[in-house]
């Protein structure tokens, strides 16, 4: 599965070394995700703040693509034609609407479920690891996937030429699964939860030596969520919200959306203040609301259980640091029942006209549940992310949005539906009042 394919050409970077979160440690900038030689800590990418702060203004990156290369100083790639399909920029909408059903005065949404060109957050991530898998002289790139990063790979793989094998959970919902293999990859179906995929994938990318974006490429896959921290704040006026509210997996997103925020004061491009952030959970794979709700300093995994596949990681990666985070911002994490992430999927499509798929269920049924127990300030700025589409998961809402109504083609057949519709709407209204 080898094929040439063009190198891109190299610009100043702006990222020095991989280091240990742990220990400190630094590696040099190869494919590399753990500390191999001294604790076996996660490693990130290191930057030169200096030379970003003298690159950067607000203006140069307005001045930019209308996609998340605009921040390309904060990213881990040093070409000068990184993989750009339009990803990113995604609308932060103002939900009058499911504010006031809430309670609260000024929420919003970031939208990814309309991201390019997969409709999720994943799209981000991936253009990032698959520019920096190119420039390492990878030719086939791989990931282990609850859906969307499969999707992702898959697609950004085809526009940039280069050979993709995908390994899924062989139980994910149709429409990912079809969504993946339109873009003509090689898909593994593995009979395992997503722990059991992920640890065949690292025996893999050891024996065969590909590029893993969420494996042996992570520390450069993971940097591409904080652009999702980088528009929210341009899209804003240049600010930071008071409370991010957002869906937690391997808990990689949450700590990345807080490392864009903190870059972005370290440089000057915002004034610095304090942010909460808040994490969502579904009850069926919450081990990271569990080790909150405990007072834990360290993540228990659990086998997942819920419909919320997308999110439906037992062993979080990241726990222990979204832990920390939402400790020290006094922000929550709190988990939902399936049951409340289905009404919030149906929450927000009704109030915002947004179809998310269950992470954005889980993170508005949460939302909802901060409110009612004021945890939420109704007078913060409250963004809520939104990280996948509906229509990945239609399956979660069969069943629970009523059928269409079936009429001839005759004016007094549709009077009499239109009453009955009435009616029922009436008695469903006369029950959330009582």
């Amino acid at each position: 599965m080898t094929q040439s394919i063009e190198r891109p050409t190299v610009a100043a970077q702006t990222f020095s070394a991989l280091k240990c979160r742990e220990c400190g440690e630094t590696y040099d900038l190869g494919a590399k995700h753990v500390c191999e030689d001294v604790c076996f800590g996660p490693l990130e990418v290191a930057y030169d703040y200096d030379a970003i702060r003298q690159r950067v203004s607000r203006s140069t990156i307005q001045a930019g693509p209308l996609s998340i290369w605009r921040y390309k100083d904060f990213l881990p790639v040093s070409s000068d034609n990184p993989i750009d399909v339009g990803t990113g920029m995604t609308p932060l909408v103002r939900a009058n609407r499911l504010a006031r059903r809430l309670g609260l005065k000024e929420l919003y949404i970031k939208n990814d479920a309309v991201n390019m060109p997969t409709l999720s957050f994943k799209d981000r991530v991936v253009s990032v690891a698959l520019t920096r898998a190119r420039e390492l002289g990878f030719t086939t790139v791989s990931c282990a996937s609850t859906g969307n990063l499969a999707n992702s790979t898959a697609a950004i793989a085809a526009h940039a030429g280069l050979d993709c094998c995908v390994f899924i959970p062989s139980d994910l919902e149709a429409g990912k699964v079809l969504g993946t293999l339109v873009y003509g990859p090689t898909v593994m179906a593995v009979h395992g939860n997503y722990d059991q995929v992920n640890r065949l994938c690292s025996e893999v990318a050891n024996t065969y030596g590909w590029g893993f974006v969420n494996i042996n490429l992570r520390p450069y896959y993971s940097e591409g969520s904080k652009t999702l921290g980088f528009e929210v704040a341009e899209q804003l006026g240049w600010r930071l919200p008071d409370h991010i509210v957002a869906p937690l997996a391997s808990g990689s997103l949450f700590t990345k959306i807080y490392k864009g925020f903190q870059e972005f004061t370290k440089v000057g491009l915002v004034d610095a203040k304090d942010v909460r952030f808040s994490g969502a959970q579904a009850e069926g794979c919450s081990p990271i609301a569990q080790a909150f709700k405990e007072g834990r300093d360290f993540v228990t995994p659990v086998k997942p259980n819920t419909i919320a596949k997308s999110i439906a990681i037992g062993n979080p990666a990241d726990g222990i640091y979204a832990l920390d985070i939402a400790r020290k911002t006094n922000g929550n994490i709190e988990s939902v029942t399936d049951a409340e992430v289905v009404d919030g999927m149906k929450l927000l499509a009704e109030t915002e006209g947004i179809f998310t798929e269950t992470a954005g269920g889980t993170t508005i049924a949460v939302l909802k549940k901060l409110a009612e127990a004021g945890k939420i300030d109704p007078d913060e700025c409250t963004v809520a992310y939104i990280t996948g589409n509906g229509l990945k998961t239609q399956e979660a809402v069969q069943g629970y949005i009523g059928e269409p109504l079936a009429i001839e083609p005759k004016l007094d057949s549709f009077e009499r539906a239109l009453e009955r519709a009435r009616t029922l709407d009436r008695l469903e209204w006369q029950q959330v009042l009582v």
